[in-house]
């Protein structure tokens, strides 16, 4: 018996577990139907389950065969607006029919060689040009009207707006000069320089540029070093500009303007170092 495979849920082992005992009080009973409650619990289940997995394809069969009720179509009556009217502007009134001239006007042709079967209209003649003022076309002369000169040419009212007198010039047609010219520029800077002893002992030398604003009056303002060589020849060449005497001042379209110029500086020491 116990070689053989056991099955406790057996009805001969629930005999067995309740041999000698009291088998009315229900325990018996449950052990003894538990196979036929676990059978329909797991259909139930199964059922269930089945159920609600195919609710919706159940419920869309049974929609198929139910049929659908028409939808009521409620009709409106729209008024539509009428189409916008393109109105046309009314055209302009035409220009007003220049005034009568004091004189009467004759039409002179401009002259054409035809023959003279040809000629339907005769030119004016000369008695008539002579109290009539030839043009286009025949005008009949209004004795009491004004009679308008034209002004000559060359009185209209012109506005002229007088240059920037401030305005710094970089390109004149006469360039600001030394006076008595660039020779005698040199010679000042000969005769005014004093090389700095710092570039004396460190032996510098080299050009250094200046560049100034020579003024409507001549003088020198805004002198400044453009490019320096250092050992005090800067300071020196500035110094020296700005003591220089009043220059020529550039000329453009006649009159004196204010130039940005520049000059060069050479300091060079001599074969002694002086």
């Amino acid at each position: 018996m116990f070689g053989s495979k056991l099955d406790i849920f057996n009805k001969e082992w629930i005999d067995v577990v309740f041999s000698g005992r009291n088998k009315a009080y229900g325990a018996y009973e449950l052990r003894k139907d538990n196979d036929r409650f676990t059978g329909i619990a797991l259909g139930f289940g199964v059922i269930v389950f089945v159920i609600l997995i195919s609710a919706n394809t159940i419920i869309n069969a049974i929609a198929g065969f139910i049929p659908k009720a028409k939808e009521k179509v409620k009709i409106t009556n729209v008024v539509l607006a009428p189409p916008p009217v393109d109105i046309k502007k009314p055209p302009p009134p035409p220009p007003p029919e220049p005034p009568k001239p004091k004189i009467d006007q004759v039409k002179f042709p401009p002259p054409v060689v035809k023959p003279d079967v040809e000629v339907k209209e005769k030119p004016p003649t000369v008695k008539e040009l002579e109290v009539a003022d030839p043009g286009q076309k025949n005008i009949k002369g209004d004795k009491n009207a004004d009679v308008t000169i034209d002004e000559p040419a060359g009185t209209a009212d012109v506005k002229v707006t007088e240059e920037d007198p401030n305005k710094i010039f970089t390109s004149v047609e006469q360039v600001p000069e030394f006076p008595g010219g660039i020779d005698k520029f040199y010679a000042y800077l000969n005769k005014n320089i004093r090389y700095p002893a710092v570039a004396r002992e460190n032996g510098t030398q080299g050009r250094v540029i200046v560049s100034f604003v020579c003024e409507r009056d001549g003088s020198l303002t805004d002198v400044k070093v453009a490019r320096g060589i250092g050992d005090g020849c800067d300071e020196e060449a500035v110094r020296v500009i700005k003591a220089s005497p009043k220059w020529k001042p550039g000329i453009q379209n006649g009159r004196p303007v204010r130039v940005a110029y520049s000059v060069p500086i050479s300091f060079t020491l001599g074969t002694d170092g002086n």
